[in-house]
């Protein structure tokens, strides 16, 4: 069974997202992708944008280990959600999400649907623009 400490995570999901910097560190396991996140405070929306809806497509399950994310869901009347340091969360496709502040995440998620979130984060970090 694979065992790691978050900051032993592989940068960039061991080379499948170089783009993507050092602040992402993530590896497979099984159908999930375990990830580790550092964040300066910052608006994901420009990520999402070429996706439909413009908002994320993947789900994400995870602890807060030190900061503060918000997840919200435009066009929809699903209620924002901020998570904090302690905090578990899931977040379901269909969000944005929001850094308030500098922050260290702990995330599981699917990884077919973090695959393809990626590549398309990767396209844009490239200048290729959307990927639909």
């Amino acid at each position: 069974m694979p065992v790691s400490k978050p900051s032993d995570l592989p940068q960039g999901g061991g080379g499948r997202w170089p783009l993507c910097g050092a602040g992402f560190r993530s590896v497979q396991w099984g159908d999930m992708e375990v990830g580790f996140t550092v964040a300066d405070p910052m608006d994901c929306t420009p990520l999402y944008a070429g996706l439909p809806g413009g908002v994320c497509s993947c789900p994400h399950y995870g602890y807060v280990l030190k900061g503060r994310l918000r997840s919200v869901y435009p066009g929809t009347e699903w209620p924002e959600e901020t998570a904090q340091a302690g905090d578990v969360y899931f977040f379901p496709a269909g969000h944005v999400l929001i850094y308030d502040e500098p922050s260290e995440v702990i995330e599981l998620n699917p990884a077919a649907a973090l695959q393809v979130l990626m590549d398309h984060i990767e396209n844009l970090a490239s200048g290729g623009g959307s990927t639909e």
